[in-house]
């Protein structure tokens, strides 16, 4: 979900002599120009942000001759094929503040409430399933969690942020954002933006979560009320397909790690 931080290109001139064409007597733009130009970047506000953040653009342009890239819900420019980098923590820290970073963690994918994505989103439930399968037992896998809290700072309309990236691919598998009152308009947004959603509703009263799907991509956003029932809101964005190359990696992992316990048990003696 990127935005597009778009801001008005001032140019300089230097003042030219009397007499020449477009000199500018007053010495520099009027006030009225520095104005509307001061207004326009004040228009790209907080819900353009988020939308064009959540946009559904190509992460590259496509060459001459090529065929484009698939389309991807993509969050400050990274989406399905980003490969997280030095970089790319650089920008997101001068966009979203300090972040917390993990190498190695558990992964559970479940939201809202338990069962919710069995009900509701089997796909991403079957991910999970294989994501921990030992039931009871902490499976933690290698991978890298970026987390900020503290992103209002920099004028971005989220409480916390969590963006979870696969290792060794390190391709997104996972995206999580939260905010409480939707003062920027988000969800609004985004249904002018992508259309009606697939809308979920719960049995849990102001509960409900909107679905978008880009090929394997779902965005979803959920109002979720508290304990006392003010509703906050939710963002999650599964890449499906990168989730599915992490575990084949782990699948490959183990039985190397397996094959290579029974050839050290066999040459023992």
């Amino acid at each position: 979900m990127t935005r597009t931080q778009i801001q008005p290109q001032y140019h300089s001139r230097r003042r030219q002599g009397a007499g020449q064409p477009g000199a500018n007597a007053g010495g520099g733009r009027s006030t009225r120009t520095w104005a509307a130009r001061i207004a326009l970047a004040l228009l790209i506000g907080l819900t353009g942000q988020f939308v064009n953040g959540c946009g559904e653009n190509p992460e590259t342009p496509a060459g001459r001759g090529t065929a484009p890239p698939s389309e991807t819900f993509t969050f400050f420019d990274l989406g399905r094929n980003s490969q997280f980098s030095p970089k790319i923590r650089a920008s997101l820290a001068e966009r979203l503040g300090n972040d917390a970073i993990e190498n190695r963690s558990i992964l559970d994918l479940e939201t809202n409430y338990r069962g919710f994505l069995q009900a509701h989103l089997p796909e991403v439930d079957r991910l999970n399933r294989r994501l921990n399968h030992l039931p009871g037992e902490r499976v933690e896998h290698d991978l890298v969690k970026l987390m900020y809290r503290y992103a209002r700072k920099k004028n971005a309309p989220f409480d916390y942020i969590e963006l979870v990236f696969a290792e060794p691919s390190r391709k997104p598998i996972l995206f999580r954002i939260r905010f409480k009152a939707d003062d920027a308009g988000t969800v609004e947004a985004l249904k002018t933006k992508y259309g009606p959603p697939e809308v979920i509703g719960w049995e849990q009263e102001n509960g409900q979560s909107l679905v978008w799907r880009k090929g394997p991509d779902v965005l979803m956003v959920s109002r979720v009320p508290d304990r006392f029932g003010v509703p906050g809101h939710h963002i999650a964005i599964y890449f499906t397909d990168n989730l599915e190359e992490m575990l084949a990696g782990e699948q490959r992992g183990r039985e190397q790690k397996t094959g290579d316990s029974q050839a050290a048990g066999k040459s023992a003696f």
